[in-house]
This record gives structure tokens, sequence and C-alpha cells, in this order.
């Protein structure tokens, strides 16, 4: 067992944060914002993200639908043959005519009808597994979103400062130019170098808008009303290895549901195998002979009816619904073969992510930063030249976004290994999650 890096740590988690004067102050996420969001609300949690989805996503309510649709097949599926009531009346004239009233039962023989309910159950039992389905993926997307946010976050923060620092570096060349200490021409850079950080944050913004309605839209709305996200520090876990995950595939939503589909396909071959038996239609009334009034003898029907299976057997269904049940078989087959490759992909993702976080907690970021600090101080005592401090400037803040990237890709990759083989209750809360953590309160 490796360890794993606590995985909702991305906001707090960052070794080496920059050095702010200023609390960052995020830009608004839409066009309309409560006045609560904009003034020091509440920051969102995961927890709190995950518990919005699950109450106001459209699409999930659509997949709960299911359930009471397969509720109501079931009540169908059980559901016995009707009565017929036949009034036949021979002769136009009264005193010539013969009435009959006769009621038909047909009788379902063959085991249609416990067939029918079987399929039905199996049915329902599909419905819930989709259901199932639906929430881990609903909750994969959320923390997907939701970590997609904190990078924004972060990647703006960084803008933010990127830009400040520019500017400083900016008044210390013009400082410098005036005393005659350099060329204008590093005045120029450092300008040019300061609108450069104006479309970095620039874009920062807009990026961290859209992830934040990305995150808004997994609860049925289109403008956020959240200020900001943060992932709260949470306890270093472990994860299995690729090996240990892949013995969890026969309990993956997606197996179980392939599962169910051969026994539905197999009831439904069932049923077509049982409409190859006729069905048995009694027959009992009475007829009168109207030229005798009504004092004449009435006389008591009689009968049975049954189709004869000369021609129509119901054999291409039969063969229909047994080929669907090889196919059912078969679709088994290639979801477990994909499922087998998607896990190990996001096995090899999260370990790739973990090994590059490791070197840039402990090697690149402190050098980088170290290189900064020393290129900063020695450009204002007119040790180094403007291309120096950009240079380590430059460095310092792509190991910190590359820091941020590396860790958001951790999230999405356990997220992918929990949408694939995870299983979630009906509030979003895992259930013995793959890998293990949980969402702090």
């Amino acid at each position: 067992m490796r360890p794993f890096l606590m995985p909702l740590g991305l906001a707090l988690a960052l070794a080496y944060p920059l050095q702010t004067t200023a609390q960052t102050v995020y830009p608004p996420s839409a066009t309309i914002i409560t006045e609560a969001a904009q003034v020091g609300s509440t920051p969102l949690t995961l927890s709190e993200a995950i518990r919005l989805a699950f109450e106001g996503n459209p699409g999930l309510r659509a997949a709960a639908r299911d359930i009471d649709i397969a509720a109501g097949e079931r009540i169908q599926a059980g559901a016995r043959r009707n009565p017929e009531l036949s009034i036949l009346s021979e002769g136009l004239q009264k005193e010539q005519r013969t009435r009959t009233v006769q009621f038909s039962q047909p009788l379902e023989l063959g085991g249609k009808r416990a067939a029918r309910i079987v399929a039905a159950d199996v049915g329902s039992e599909i419905a819930a597994a989709d259901l199932a389905g639906y929430r881990t993926s609903l909750r994969a997307d959320v923390v997907t979103a939701f970590f997609d946010v904190v990078a924004a976050q972060e990647r703006y923060q960084l803008a933010q400062e990127s830009q400040q620092l520019a500017q400083r570096v900016s008044d210390a060349a013009a400082r410098r130019v005036i005393a005659g200490k350099v060329s204008p021409v590093e005045e120029t850079r450092a300008r040019v170098a300061g609108a450069s950080s104006k479309i970095e944050l620039n874009q920062a913004t807009n990026e961290l808008t859209l992830s934040k309605r990305r995150l808004a839209a997994t609860w049925g709305i289109q403008t956020p009303q959240f200020y900001s996200v943060v992932a709260l520090d949470m306890s270093s876990t472990a994860i299995p290895t690729s090996n240990e995950l892949l013995t969890r595939l026969p309990g993956a939503p997606q197996t179980l549901r392939a599962r169910l589909e051969i026994d539905r396909q197999i009831a439904l071959a069932k049923v077509e195998r049982s409409r190859r038996v006729p069905d048995l239609n009694v027959i009992v009334g009475t007829q009168r002979d109207e030229q005798l009034g009504q004092a004449g003898p009435r006389r008591t029907i009689l009968g049975l009816s049954i189709p004869l299976p000369f021609f129509d057997r119901n054999q291409g269904n039969v063969l229909a619904a047994l080929r669907r049940a090889d196919k059912a078989k078969d679709e088994l087959k290639v979801v477990e073969n994909r499922l087998t490759m998607e896990v190990g992909e996001a096995s090899a993702r999260l370990e790739a992510a973990q090994s590059e976080l490791g070197i840039l907690r402990t090697e690149i970021l402190p050098g980088a930063l170290s290189a900064y600090e020393a290129a900063s101080k020695g450009f204002e005592l007119g040790k180094f030249g403007f291309l120096d401090v950009l240079d380590a400037q430059r460095t310092l803040f792509q190991a910190k976004t590359q820091y941020v990237r590396a860790l958001a890709e951790s999230h999405r990759a356990a997220s992918d290994i929990d949408r694939i083989l995870g299983r979630v209750e009906s509030n979003g809360a895992l259930i013995a999650p793959a890998i293990s953590y949980q969402e702090a309160k």
C-alpha cells in the first residue's frame, strides 16, 4: 500500500504558497449573485456540493422515475386476461329470432403470467441499478467539477500575484532607469511582462467563472450562488494497488447492470417460450328461441376453444430472444474488459500524479522559490538583470501551476475510480469507497 496524498486538500495542500499582502478577491461567477455571496459568505465544501446535486439534479429525478415505471410494468405483468361478453341475435323478425348470450374467459397456459412477472421483477432491479449507477456517475461529476473550481481558484490567485509581482518589477525598473543604472529597454520589457500578466489574469478569471457554472449545473441551476469553494484538509489515507482494485470489478455498478441484463433477456426468452403454448378459451352461455316467447326453453351453451399451432409457434420470437440473451452475455465480457482497462488507466494516472506531486513538493518548488527570492532581491540591489528576475518568476509560477494541475489530476483519477467501482447512497455518500476518503462536513 502506497501513501495517498490527502484527496480533499487541494485548496490547502499547496506546500509552498505564494506570499501575498492581501486576501484573494475572487471575481463574480455570473451576472447575478446574491449580496450574501458577494460579501464574506461561507465557502462551499465538497459535501455541500454533493448534497445540492443529489437534491436538485434533474437527471437524477428523471432516473428515479424509472423505478415508478418499472412498478407499473410489474403490476401489468401480473394482470389476468379479461373475460368477454357477447350477445348474438339470429334472424330479423321477432318470430324467427334466436338470441344467444355467452361469456368467454381466456385461460393462459404454459406459465405465461409467471414468466411475465419474473421478467418485470428483473426490470425493476435494472431500474434500481440504473439509478444507483447514475448516482455514482453524478457524484464523480460533482467531485471533478468541484476540484476544477478549486484549481481555477488557485490559478486565479497565482495570476493575481503574478500581476502584482510584475508591477513591482516594473516599478523597480522605472526607478533604476531614472537613476541611470539600466537602459530604458529594461523598463519596456517590464511593462510588456505586466501586460502579459493582465492577459493571464483575464484568462484565469474566465476559467474560474466557467468552472463555477459547470459545478452549479450539476444541481440544475445556471447562475452559481456561491462565492468560492474550499477543500478542507483531511487525514492521509492509503489507496489499493491496481490489482486490488481489479478484484472489486464484479461488484461494480456497470458490471451488476450487465449481469441483470442477462437475467432479463433470459426471463424474456422464457416469456416467448411460454407463448408457444396456446391459450384455452372457456365459453359458457345460454340460447333462447324468440318465436316461443318468454315461456320458450333456454339452452345452455358450454364450449372450449383453442388455437391450433400448425404454422405460427412463435419460433421466430423465441430464436430472437435467445440470441438477445447471448448478446447480453457477450456485452458483459465487453463491459468487464472496458472497466478493467479504465481502472488500470485511472490507477496509473493516480500513481503518476502522486509521483509528480512528490517531486514538485520536495525538489522543484523549494528550488524555484529560493531562486526567485534571490533574483528579486538581487535585482533591487542591482546585482541581477531584469531577465534574471523574469525567468525566476516564470519558473516559480509554472512550478506552482504544475503543482495545482497535478493535484487536481490526482482527484480526477480517484473520482474516476470511484465512478467505476463505487456505490453511492441516496444522499451521495460512498458505500465502501475504493479510494477511502470522506469529504468533511
